[in-house]
């Protein structure tokens, strides 16, 4: 079901109960990652690793992180470095597992945050509602952060 390459792992107990909170007929809370990390997933690396890392660090900057949490996150981003992508591109193909997971499972939630500091609980915006075509449709734009959305049939 997952597309080679991507990994789901069980969220933390914390996100756990903060998305269960979201949607409370969740039975599983994971996170969906390329290597180590999700940046994959929602836009192309760079040619250069050092532009990525560049807007990691200014990311990190904006948001208040701590020095030991962006080494970490840039090592885990490097990780991922490592997996080459599918033939569609990782939006296309999280895409077609996201509308695959739907048909299957029924209604799923997902999240994308950016955060590097622990324990921060951000605010979310209103849960947007879309169905699994309109994903398929839309692979580079649908998922936005700090946006819970919760996919259906």
């Amino acid at each position: 079901m997952l597309p080679a390459g991507l990994v789901a792992q069980p969220a933390g107990r914390a996100d756990h109960v903060r998305l269960a909170s979201m949607l409370p007929t969740a039975r599983s809370v994971v996170e969906l990652l390329v290597g180590a990390c999700s940046c994959d997933l929602v836009r192309p690396r760079r040619l250069d690793p050092r532009e990525d890392e560049r807007e990691h660090r200014a990311r990190s900057r904006r948001a208040g992180g701590e020095r030991g949490a962006l080494i970490t996150a840039l090592e885990r981003h490097r990780r991922g470095s490592r997996v080459g992508p599918p033939s569609v591109g990782w939006p296309a193909a999280l895409a077609a597992f996201v509308a695959e997971h739907a048909r299957n499972a029924g209604d799923s939630l997902y999240l994308l945050r950016f955060d590097l500091r622990a324990g921060v609980d951000e605010p979310t915006l209103p849960i947007r509602r879309l169905r699994a075509a309109e994903v398929v449709a839309r692979p580079e734009s649908w998922l936005i952060e700090s946006v819970p959305v919760l996919v259906s049939r």
